[in-house]
């Protein structure tokens, strides 16, 4: 597939695509994708990728035959292919028989979590083991296809260095946004309440009242976190909480995001119920998780605001599959069970009313490496194979403050791009079946 000049040996140029950093500008600082100054020069072509099908989410069109020049990790051009775009360029890469996509996004994961690995066997995992485990999920996500995650919610601080192991060259993974630990109440969802309370046990994230919430965000960024995460409402697996019920008051609400605003930080917000997603909505939040249980209200909220919803609707598929044969705790089963179908019928209404949507799986809930199974689901529940696309590319990359720099094939974006032998504008599902990666002009499945 891949073809060289003459003029270059095989071992140079791996040597010499190894020295492209995996991540040139760092996420979380949102870098403008292209080097200022008069005096930068423009780097050379590495590679050029001849596509037979492009799909261009951002012009919601397929392009034909293209080429797509790549230097420094960055798209240099894309043009009609033939001799004048692989002019210069030390490498052909030949998918002229496949369709090729930007790099997919998943803005909901949890790299260090198993799902294999029951509740209370998890309190026995250190946060170093937690971090070994998100490598390996970092690898099978990249191997799928998703280039960009963003990670809301992890133990100890694990995902800011499995973040920046991977931006360090030191394992493969996606390019990542990560939160740290989420903030939640005393006895919330983003806590764990599986111990007795003679353990006397509080998670990292806890905060109550508007000045312990600012506090915790200030830790967040203190130790790296490139977004904020709280949990607004109840969930679905947690001991004790109820999905609908609101969490923080208010004037929490807005302390936080106030404070996250200050830091330069998006925030994200899980919350199933009505009155804790309008809340946050109030309050200026720029993602919602879940959105289960949205009333009009809040669809309103969120078409004014302009925020966008993540709407997990594959992950019940497995959890109502697997959970009990594993023996999950019966309440989780039940409330996974009353969540789905509604959570499912409000993704419908939320799409129909106009409600900006990206794409969020909530990964570790089911196996981490079949990020793309819910594309299908997505066009089942209402949108076009375009749309669910565009909700894991183009939407999400702007939900991320990252417009430009991936989930498009532009110029001075990232190379980020996957390959599929089939059309997922025909078939969706071709999405699930990737057989050529690349992260910033570096091939990871081929």
């Amino acid at each position: 597939m891949i073809r060289h000049n003459a003029a270059v040996s095989f071992r140079a140029l791996l040597a010499a695509i190894a020295l492209v950093p995996a991540s040139s500008i760092a996420v979380s600082q949102g870098a403008s994708p292209v080097e200022s100054g008069a005096a930068a020069a423009a780097p050379a072509c590495a590679t050029v990728v001849r596509v037979g099908s492009l799909v261009d989410p951002l012009a919601g069109k397929v392009r034909r035959s293209q080429a797509i020049r790549i230097g420094g990790g960055r798209v240099l051009a894309v043009l009609d292919d033939g001799p004048a775009a692989l002019a210069g360029c030390a490498q052909t890469v030949d998918l002229r028989d496949r369709t090729v996509l930007p790099g997919l996004i998943d803005t909901h994961t949890h790299l260090t979590s198993d799902p294999t690995i029951l509740r209370y066997a998890r309190l026995g995992l250190s946060i170093p083991r937690l971090a070994l485990i998100g490598a390996a999920n970092a690898r099978r996500t990249l191997q799928a296809g998703f280039t960009t995650v963003r990670n809301v919610g992890a133990d100890g601080y694990a995902d800011i260095a499995l973040r920046d192991a991977i931006d360090l060259g030191d394992v493969p993974g996606p390019r990542l946004q990560v939160s740290g630990p989420g903030i939640g109440i005393t006895g919330g969802h983003c806590g764990s309440n599986l111990l007795a309370p003679e353990f006397r046990q509080t998670s990292l994230g806890t905060a109550d009242g508007p000045d312990e919430v600012r506090k915790v965000v200030r830790q967040n960024v203190r130790y790296g976190a490139d977004v904020i995460k709280y949990c607004g409402t109840g969930g679905v697996f947690s001991k004790g909480t109820q999905p609908g019920m609101q969490q923080f008051t208010p004037e929490e609400v807005a302390a936080l995001v106030d404070e996250a605003r200050m830091h330069g930080r998006k925030v994200a917000v899980h919350a199933h119920g009505a009155a804790g997603i309008k809340i946050a909505l109030r309050a200026g939040v720029d993602t919602i998780e879940h959105a289960s249980l949205i009333d009009d209200e809040g669809l309103e909220l969120a078409k004014k605001g302009k925020a966008y919803f993540s709407m997990d609707i594959y992950n019940t598929d497995y959890t109502q599959s697997e959970s009990k044969r594993r023996g999950e705790l019966e309440e989780f089963i039940r409330k996974d069970q009353m969540i789905g179908d509604i959570q499912r019928r409000n993704f419908e209404r939320a799409l129909k009313a106009g409600v900006r949507m990206i794409y969020g799986t909530d990964a570790g809930i089911y196996p981490h490496g079949d990020n793309a199974r819910q594309f299908a689901v997505m066009v089942r529940y209402g949108m076009t194979p375009m749309q669910a696309i565009q909700a894991a590319t183009v939407n999400a990359a702007d939900s991320m403050g990252l417009a430009g720099q991936v989930g498009e094939l532009s110029v001075g974006a990232h190379a980020d791009l996957i390959a599929v032998a089939e059309d997922p504008l025909a078939d969706i599902r071709a999405l699930e079946r990737v057989s050529f990666v690349m992260k910033s002009g570096v091939v990871h499945r081929d």
